[in-house]
């Protein structure tokens, strides 16, 4: 693993990093990307000699992508890792190239949110939304969202899981409480029922669509996010009121 550069790249050259570099070029010290290096979150750079090794754009990318989630989406080294390698079986490096590209033409709904505060305070929304610190701490628990503190040592959240609360709150306000059985934990199937669906889209996307320029593709995306949206939500009715009018009701059974 390298520990000291002191000889240049050569010019032109496809590794043109030090770790000097990373440094300055991150905002992080030597020894947190060594940690990640250490942990597979980042892969070791290019090897000129036994303490000497040079990196490439795609490193500095990994690392304040790895930031990134840790300070706006408070997700946990262990999670990132998980779906970094997963996100790495599942796609070639020219396929993840153009999703990247991707990602930068997008101008809709699919596009991060960049327009407002990245946390916020949880006592106020769990307020507002009639939830309490208990689903709080569930919803934590079982892994829909990640909580953080600021230096007061007040509760923050990421700002894009605030709905989650909301929505919660909601389902709360409709009669679904505590002393019915219910609880955040029973969220947990949708999660696992929408990340098994996103996973076969991505894949289906890739595959089919990697020939297609970045642009048209970020086009195709943004118009088919609120279509499958209106498709998910309307099916997800329509399941539900066929169950209850295919109901038989103990009136309506025969007499043997």
């Amino acid at each position: 693993m390298a520990i000291f550069e002191t000889t240049p790249p050569p010019p032109g050259a496809s590794h043109p990093y030090r770790m000097k570099d990373l440094c300055e070029l991150t905002g992080l010290p030597r020894q947190v990307i060594h940690f990640y290096i250490q942990q597979g979150l980042v892969p070791e750079g290019k090897k000129t000699g036994r303490n000497m090794a040079y990196y490439e754009e795609s490193h500095v990318a990994r690392i304040k992508l790895i930031r990134k989630l840790q300070h706006e989406r408070f997700l946990p080294l262990k999670a990132i890792k998980a779906m970094l390698d997963e996100h790495e079986e599942t796609f070639s490096p020219a396929q993840r190239r153009l999703m990247a590209e991707v990602k930068d033409r997008l101008k809709g709904d699919a596009r991060p949110r960049a327009d407002r505060p990245t946390t916020m305070l949880a006592k106020p929304l769990l307020a507002a939304a009639g939830v309490d610190a208990k689903d709080l701490a569930e919803m934590v628990e079982v892994g829909l969202l990640v909580t953080s503190e600021d230096a007061h040592g007040e509760t923050l959240i990421a700002s894009d899981d605030a709905w989650m609360v909301e929505n919660w709150g909601q389902l709360r306000e409709a009669g679904f409480t505590r002393d019915l059985g219910f609880s955040p934990a029973d969220l947990a199937m949708f999660e696992e029922a929408v990340t098994t669906l996103f996973k076969r889209e991505s894949e289906m996307l890739a595959t089919r669509l990697s020939d297609l320029r970045p642009e048209r593709l970020a086009v195709m995306v943004e118009a088919s996010i609120p279509i499958i949206n209106v498709f998910l939500t309307r099916y997800h009715e329509t399941k539900i009121r066929t169950f209850f009018s295919t109901l038989i009701t103990d009136a309506e059974v025969p007499d043997a």
